[in-house]
């Protein structure tokens, strides 16, 4: 995970900012997006309000002003994911982990968007159950496991591409509950039989959801039976990437997944007359380092894509890792495993004590005596009205 945040030369708050207006007149946003859209474009700015600091040698004067805390807004997450990741280290159990990912065929992703709160949440349903039962299978693991995921809605290019990434224990709690089993190093559990599994599963719902009134068809689906039979034309897939050595390497890893934006700030390379230059990874060919330009109403629409609705959790655990079983199953678990815990060095520090920690980087010295430290003077700066 980077601990170095270097400045952008463009932002998506820029972006916004410039071509969002003109965007706004022909592409209506819904509530969710209009309430990114303007936090996103305000954060950090005098718009959100805040406070004066001073220094307590010098006497220099600078504001502060409040982060919009939207978790679609790419300069508010970094904190966040630092303090999960600290967090997660000490409740994870101390095993090797794998990393695997669920994905869905293009053919769902019309339906998945036009019912997004009900997709996504199959989507973990199903993905959770497939695990499930395929850990369960004494054929494979014969053992109770659990896993960490995490939502993306996303690819490189800010295409529309749901899928979830999943952290998962190396091994599972047997069924009498005295022992735990390791799979082996290099192998978790068959993907071929998770891939057809999950499609199963997932398609069982879905059709299920369609019946009851909770999920839409697209116009041009006449019915699901159809879409149904392209879905099992398909081969899906599931991939397993491999093991890490504990909860300290794994959950480093993940957390460069789970408060991730559709795009960071530190990926955008240009802003200039109307188009958008980004960094990006074209992972079909194994190319790294790859430039897209775009124009910026194509940016934006790609960007606001990616809000999830109101109130939907884009990170879960289920299984042995599910905080119904914090108490029993992973305490039971800790013990078999035996190994020694990762203690959190975070929990009860601010966000800019977290940055010195991680980063090595005091923000609060004055940046003109040197000497002196930024404090609260009391005053607070009012929220500025828009002109």
């Amino acid at each position: 995970m980077e601990t170095t945040q270097r400045k952008p030369k463009a932002e998506v708050a820029d972006i916004i900012g410039q071509y969002g207006s003109e965007y706004l007149k022909t592409h209506p946003l819904c509530p969710v997006q209009q309430k990114a859209y303007q936090a996103i474009i305000n954060c950090r700015t005098s718009f959100m309000g805040g406070h004066l600091q001073e220094c307590d040698q010098c006497g220099h004067q600078r504001p502060a002003y409040n982060s919009c805390r939207n978790r679609h807004c790419p300069k508010c997450q970094y904190i966040k994911q630092v303090q999960w990741v600290d967090k997660l280290k000490a409740q994870l159990p101390p095993t090797r982990y794998f990393h695997l990912v669920f994905t869905i065929p293009s053919e769902l992703h019309q339906l998945f968007y036009i019912n997004q709160s009900v997709c996504y949440g199959l989507l973990f349903k199903a993905a959770s159950t497939t695990l499930k039962q395929v850990a369960a299978n004494p054929d494979f693991l014969g053992a109770e496991t659990g896993a960490v995921a995490v939502l993306h809605t996303w690819g490189q290019a800010l295409t529309y591409h749901p899928h979830i990434h999943m952290i998962v224990p190396a091994g599972g709690l047997s069924t009498d509950q005295t022992e735990w089993i390791s799979s082996p190093k290099k192998f978790f559990l068959p993907v071929k039989a998770l891939s057809k599994i999950f499609r199963a599963i997932l398609c069982r719902m879905i059709g299920e959801n369609i019946s009851n009134g909770n999920i839409k068809l697209p116009d041009e689906v006449s019915n699901f039976a159809d879409l149904k039979k392209q879905l099992y034309e398909k081969n899906w897939n599931v991939f397993s990437k491999k093991a890490f050595g504990g909860p300290s390497s794994v959950v480093e890893y993940l957390g460069n997944y789970t408060h991730r934006v559709a795009i960071s700030n530190s990926r955008i390379v240009k802003l200039d007359s109307g188009k958008v230059t980004f960094r990006w990874k074209d992972y079909r060919k194994a190319l790294k380092g790859q430039y897209m330009e775009m124009k910026a109403d194509e940016f934006i629409s790609r960007f606001f894509r990616h809000i999830l609705p109101s109130g939907f959790y884009k990170i879960r655990y289920f299984g042995v890792l599910a905080s119904a079983n914090s108490k029993t199953k992973k305490e039971l678990i800790f013990q078999l495993i035996g190994k020694s815990t990762y203690l959190s060095t975070l929990e009860g520090l601010n966000g800019l004590e977290v940055l010195k920690m991680v980063t090595g980087k005091d923000l609060s010295y004055c940046p003109v005596c040197k000497k002196g430290r930024m404090r609260n003077s009391g005053l607070a700066l009012l929220k500025a009205s828009p002109s």
